[in-house]
């Protein structure tokens, strides 16, 4: 019998997940960058300009940008590791992958591109010097595998970021609530036209473990020096940690 694991507050099959996922992020994907804008009244941009300024990269280094969708964090990698370096962007949904390729072209990049799952990455052992997810870990279904990938692919001495939605401060929790379950469904209702799946964003935010348990989870994959910032009082928190 299948294992089950939760799609928002469904539970599903774990052999469905990841098409349930799809399917959200298929119907998202030209709107993705309009609403990421809307829902963190650009926000969004400042968070990624933190996790990039944290990544501590040198010009010649390989970066790794897992579940990278629309190529925000991409583009920023490029500018740190100069033409001698690589940024490889790569995500499962094609939609969302095509956004950011056409992203980058239009910028005139060309860095490979490459559709794949973040549970099995098809990149060899100890090969890039920083990888990262931004919003993606908690669409996976097994993170704790993704994690392990990530920790393979990555060198010694190398560093992961993990920029997700996290446990917001406590007093700011039922203001919270109400702006993702009522606002951002009628965001997603007007804009992208598909409020369910923002109904499903909401939800995964709530499932995904907190700042803690993903450290802890971080250094089970075997990551150390394992650290968290809480940006935003908590809305998102960047983890960061290294591979010895």
């Amino acid at each position: 019998m299948d294992k089950t694991t939760h799609f928002g507050y469904q539970q599903v099959a774990e052999s469905d997940k990841a098409a349930k996922v799809a399917e959200v992020f298929h119907s998202v994907a030209t709107q993705y960058d309009v609403m990421n804008d809307l829902m963190s009244v650009g926000m969004h941009r400042l968070w990624k300009r933190f996790t990039v300024a944290q990544a501590g990269l040198r010009r010649g280094m390989r970066v790794l940008d897992v579940a990278g969708g629309t190529a925000d964090l991409t583009r920023l990698f490029l500018n740190e590791v100069g033409e001698t370096g690589q940024v490889v962007l790569t995500d499962i949904n094609f939609s969302m992958l095509v956004e950011g390729r056409d992203r980058m072209l239009n910028l005139g990049k060309t860095p490979p591109t490459v559709q794949c799952d973040g549970e099995r990455l098809p990149f060899p052992n100890d090969y890039f010097d920083c990888v990262s997810v931004a919003f993606g870990l908690r669409n996976m279904t097994h993170k704790d595998q993704a994690l392990a990938e990530m920790y393979r692919v990555l060198k010694p001495g190398g560093r992961v970021l993990v920029l997700e939605f996290s446990k917001i401060w406590k007093p700011l929790e039922a203001a919270y609530d109400l702006y993702s379950f009522k606002l951002l469904p009628l965001m997603g209702k007007w804009v992208a036209k598909d409020a369910p799946s923002y109904q499903y964003l909401a939800e995964s935010i709530r499932m995904h473990p907190d700042q803690e348990t993903l450290k802890t989870m971080m250094q089970s994959a075997g990551f150390e020096k394992v650290q968290y910032h809480n940006l935003t009082a908590g809305v998102v928190a960047l983890h960061k940690g290294y591979k010895f």
